[in-house]
């Protein structure tokens, strides 16, 4: 019995029997193949069980444009790597175009943004910084009738969140909580006449 284990244990691990000959992409839309398979770094007749899963999915997942990703072995010869990408939800503009940030605030990708997606002014709009993420929680906590009219989101500090919408009225959100609450009265104020509409205290709201 020892011998067969071992003797089964040598096919899996040192021969071309179990070894990769197919690489399998799913979830990539934007992010070519090609750059894929080049950061996956699997050659083609390695065997699958010492094909290292892990690092791979990490290496993928260090694509500007790639959220996260998985590598799976699929015997007997297949690799399969689920590549989940980066959304747009604003962008910010630079010196060398608009930069689009995902709801975590990366900057993955300097491009036209796409129909519905606001920009962002902030001072250091970006990962890690506490306005950015103070406007992108108050903004991925609209309701869709709503969060359909913002064009920009301002961000000074995290308690001074405001929103211009499509007819250029603003909302003054204030800090990210409520959110519920304040949409449901900003909902309800932007069917009386004003340009700004202030929810920051949702149960004492202003217009003006």
């Amino acid at each position: 019995m020892l011998v067969v284990v071992l003797g089964l244990g040598a096919v899996v691990f040192f021969t071309p029997v179990l070894s990769v000959r197919e690489i399998e992409v799913t979830g990539a839309a934007t992010v070519p193949e090609s750059d894929v398979r080049t950061a996956l770094a699997v050659p083609d007749g390695q065997p699958l069980a010492r094909v290292d899963t892990g690092a791979a999915a990490m290496r993928v997942a260090e694509l500007r444009k790639v959220a996260s990703a998985r590598v799976q072995r699929v015997y007997p010869s297949t690799v399969r790597v689920t590549v989940e990408e980066r959304t747009p939800m604003v962008f910010v503009q630079a010196d060398d175009g608009p930069h689009l940030l995902d709801r975590d605030g990366v900057d993955f990708e300097t491009a036209p943004p796409p129909p519905g997606v606001p920009e962002l002014v902030a001072e250091n709009a970006g990962f890690g910084d506490p306005a950015t993420e103070a406007a992108l929680g108050a903004l991925s906590g609209l309701p869709a009738p709503l969060r359909d009219q913002v064009t920009v989101v301002r961000a000074s500090t995290i308690s001074d969140v405001e929103f211009t919408l499509a007819d250029e009225r603003i909302v003054l959100w204030g800090a990210d909580e409520n959110a519920e609450r304040k949409a449901a009265v900003t909902l309800a104020l932007l069917t009386q006449p004003g340009g700004t509409f202030d929810v920051s205290s949702p149960d004492l709201p202003t217009v003006r």
